[in-house]
């Protein structure tokens, strides 16, 4: 097909017959780029969606060239599709309407009652038979059709040339190729694991790599003495292999993004590094050169290369077979047809592929799923100017694990639960007590503007830091000598008995364990009470300012608010939710914690956020915005642990009389909330067993047996974003599928609010939502197969064995519940306005972005108007 390199290439110069400079192979590198998405360390995990570059063209062609590129499926796999309509999440009305539209939509010289039974036959998803596929009487139809107009099968577009080359051994170059690369990648990269660093690393990849290439003993004399003379610059080295290999100008582009796509979570990753630093804008240049060279070395021998021209008949054969299997078409039949009639049959089966079998499935899949969420909605729906008193206003992220335990939550009591995004929208990085380091708060799609740091009494500081210094130490050193080639030799005859004594603890009584060993490291620590630097420092030495200006508090705090829709009504107590996880023994953890902020837990925005809004300036000056915030008005900060659902609290300042009464209240209740939720929640597991007697219990085994490889679902099964008020959806049992954010669009009339909400948390939902998609569709290539048998590796992330490409997406755990049936529904996020249909023309006329995914099939969009009226865009 080739479309994706079609369209990039409108953003590369017409002329590309002669590369001259270095900013023709920086073009080209940077078009082809767009086939491969960024990749974070797996201690940062970061959601991510793996077709971003692509969302210029429809699904469908990215789909369809994924196919002819890499033989990759991104829709869902006929057993997926056939799993979900037995279970009835397809109704099967929608796919003939599906199926009726695309009839009507193309022309063709068949009759229409043939074409519908053979298309009817064929979404039932059947394989052909292999007997049928392989029978002689098969082959001689074959042969005897020698004036097939084959114009529109298109050939395969460009890929590396070793992937065409077997060795003597019979094995195909391209795997030789991955292997060294994999091992290169993995010297480079490592920052933590290995003793020895690559030597020359500050140099950058490719000069590192060419200084040790020559002595590389896994290659031969001839191909080591090829690579040391290849150039010292990386675009140079570039378009000496491109010549030497004879890529045509032309092809240029499709060869790389072939090269890229061979092991997209290294290339990923080399991706995101040359993004995070200027030292190492050209790590993505240097891997092609370190590839496109070895590539030039290991093929030599075999150059020059003869012309494989493939042979087009090669394709009739299943199409013949389709007509054959699913039109009931007899041989005898076929015979009587002219050339031009058997054409035009061989040209439909074509066209009605398994992709677009699939594809048709998907469509009917996601509309039954949000025709019944439109009905779920409708049939709750109260009116949203609806103002009840509560007791206590919990603002919680829109993670969809939030919503059953808000659910629970709202049926306890008077309280009122809001959506928004988990970092609450301050651009921060937190510098934790006692801590040289900070890290970002907030989701990877943004930078942090200000730097927050705890502090405490300056002699309890002085006392925490001495103990945790001697904590890191010991950690550090035994690190440090598992490393060593002489001192690992002695460390089992060191730590021998305390590790043992660990693992059958943590084996056999694994809740007990890990509750004495966090209370043991938690009590020798001792943790003072810290104090935030919410004001702003000058003369800072950091790159960016510690704290905040007068006008900066008042300005975040004025934005939260509004995002959350809380600018009047004011409980006595307001709850802001930051949300975390807790597991052992898990490369995931960060995943849990949030996917989208790079395992950056909630719980310290949440108490920054609650600080500032407790200021008697920032309420003073938040009045002149006409927000007013009563006296007797508390905010205060916890955290959702999703893994246990409870809420552990962060900060409590002095409460007011009323905001005391509401706190105790929640504190009584929750006990049952977490309760119920713990019993929806796991009951979803595989392994829980309804018998047990304590939901809680066993949620906090999932999270503490360091053996457990599905702790909790995580965001799996999620399918919407709603944005409306909470009204809207808080009779509906969402069932943890739908992210869900405040937004009131009678204090938004120039729109801002709900563009905001779209480029942020909308671009934010729906990497996670494809990321999920991409994990459960394509699990070998977009995610990283079986947790059991991954390696960490390079401190970076996660391989299958010690050599394959660094696993980019989420384990088969996450998504799967067995090895043979799909937990998460990989259907296209939808996302739904409730807004007058006004604000969503605007949107859409404002926000090309959106406009692009929506019409290219990337998200789906519907609103509900102020009547309750439902329209899919």
């Amino acid at each position: 097909m080739g479309g994706t390199s079609v369209l990039i290439k409108e953003n590369v110069k017409e002329d590309t017959s002669i590369i001259h400079k270095e900013s023709d192979i920086n073009v080209l590198i940077e078009a082809a780029s767009r086939v491969i998405a960024p990749l974070w360390p797996i201690s940062t995990f970061a959601a991510r969606n793996p077709w971003m570059g692509l969302e210029n063209q429809p699904f469908d062609q990215v789909a369809e060239w994924l196919k002819n590129t890499r033989d990759i499926d991104i829709y869902p796999s006929a057993s997926m599709i056939l799993s979900a309509n037995s279970k009835g999440e397809i109704d099967e009305d929608f796919l003939k309407i599906n199926l009726q539209r695309w009839l009507d939509s193309h022309s063709f010289h068949i009759p229409r009652d043939v074409a519908e039974q053979f298309c009817r036959a064929a979404l039932k998803l059947d394989p052909i038979p292999s007997n049928l596929l392989s029978s002689n009487k098969l082959d001689k139809l074959v042969e005897e059709i020698s004036e097939l107009n084959t114009d529109n099968i298109e050939n395969s577009p460009m890929q590396p040339i070793s992937s065409r080359i077997e060795n003597q051994n019979g094995e195909r170059l391209v795997n030789i190729l991955d292997h060294h690369i994999i091992k290169w990648c993995k010297l480079y990269l490592d920052e933590s694991q290995a003793g020895w660093t690559m030597p020359n690393r500050e140099e950058g990849f490719f000069r590192a790599w060419k200084r040790l290439i020559a002595y590389d003993p896994a290659l031969s004399k001839n191909q080591r003495k090829s690579l040391k003379d290849i150039p010292e610059d990386p675009h140079i080295a570039i378009k000496k292999a491109l010549s030497v290999l004879e890529i045509p100008e032309s092809e240029i582009q499709t060869y790389l993004e072939g090269h890229l796509l061979a092991l997209p979570g290294w290339a990923g990753m080399m991706l995101w590094r040359s993004r995070q630093s200027s030292h190492e804008h050209a790590l993505l240049t240097e891997y092609l050169a370190v590839r496109i060279s070895m590539e030039c070395a290991l093929i030599k021998p075999y150059l020059p290369l003869s012309n494989q021209q493939s042979e087009e008949k090669k394709s009739i054969t299943p199409l013949l077979a389709a007509w054959i299997h699913w039109g009931d078409l007899t041989t005898e039949a076929w015979s009587q047809m002219s050339a031009a009639e058997q054409n035009e049959y061989l040209s439909f089966a074509y066209s009605f592929d398994e992709n677009l079998r699939r594809k048709l499935w998907l469509e009917a899949w996601e509309q039954t799923h949000t025709d019944r969420l439109s009905q779920k909605i409708s049939s709750k729906q109260r009116k949203t100017n609806e103002k009840k008193s509560t007791l206590a206003q919990l603002a919680f992220c829109i993670d969809v694990r939030s919503e059953p335990f808000r659910r629970q939550l709202e049926k306890e009591g008077p309280f009122e639960t809001i959506g928004i995004a988990g970092f609450f929208g301050l651009p921060i990085a937190t510098n934790e007590l006692g801590s040289k380091h900070s890290h970002p708060s907030l989701p990877v799609i943004l930078q942090p503007q200000h730097k927050i740091k705890e502090s405490a009494d300056e002699n309890e500081l002085k006392s925490y830091q001495q103990r945790k210094q001697a904590v890191n130490s010991l950690s550090n050193t035994f690190k440090t000598m598992k490393q060593n080639v002489l001192a690992s030799l002695l460390l089992p005859e060191l730590s021998g008995p305390w590790l043992s004594l660990q693992m059958v603890a943590r084996s056999f009584a694994p809740r007990r364990a890990d509750r004495f060993i966090r209370n043991l490291r938690e009590n020798y620590l001792r943790k003072p009470d810290t104090r935030l630097s919410l004001n702003h420092v000058h003369n800072t030495e950091t790159e960016i300012p510690v704290g905040f200006s007068e006008e900066e508090k008042v300005n975040y705090a004025h934005q939260a608010l509004k995002m959350m829709g809380l600018t009047d009504n004011f409980a006595s107590l307001v709850v802001i939710c930051g949300h975390g996880s807790q597991s052992t023994n898990n490369p995931y953890a960060a995943a849990l914690d949030c996917g989208a902020c790079g395992g950056a837990a909630g719980g310290f925005n949440a108490r920054v956020l609650a600080a500032l809004c407790n200021l008697p300036e920032v309420r003073e000056k938040l009045s002149f915005e006409s927000i007013e915030i009563p006296e007797d008005t508390v905010f205060v900060a916890a955290e959702h642990k999703t893994t246990v659902d409870e809420l552990h609290w962060i900060y409590v300042p002095e409460l007011s009389v009323s905001a005391q009464e509401a706190f105790d209240r929640i504190e009584a209740i929750m006990p049952k909330v977490s309760q119920n939720a713990n019993a929806d929640r796991l009951a979803q597991l595989p392994n829980f067993y309804s018998k047990i007697k304590s939901p809680r219990a066993e949620a906090h085994r999932f999270a503490e047996d360091w053996s457990e490889i599905r702790p909790e679902w995580g965001l799996a099964r999620n399918a919407a974003f709603i944005i409306g008020q909470r009204e809207l959806t808080q009779d509906c049992d969402l069932e943890g599928r739908a992210f869900l954010h405040n937004y009131d669009w009678q204090q938004d009339e120039s729109g801002d609010l709900l563009a905001n909400i779209i480029a942020g948390p909308g671009t934010v939902t729906q990497w996670i939502n494809l990321q999920y998609y991409a994990s459960t569709v394509v699990p070998h290539y977009y995610g990283s197969g079986n947790k059991a048998t991954q390696t960490v590796t390079a401190g970076l992330g996660v391989m299958q064995g010690n050599a394959s490409d660094l696993l980019a997406g989420l384990p088969w755990q996450s998504v799967m519940q067995s090895d043979y049936e799909a937990y998460h529904s990989p259907l296209r996020l939808l996302i739904v306005i409730h807004s007058p249909n006004e604000y969503v023309e605007r949107l859409l006329k404002n926000d090309s972005a959106l406009r692009e995914k929506v019409q290219n099939g990337w998200v789906r969009l519907a609103s509900i108007d102020p009547e309750g009226r439902w329209e899919n865009w």
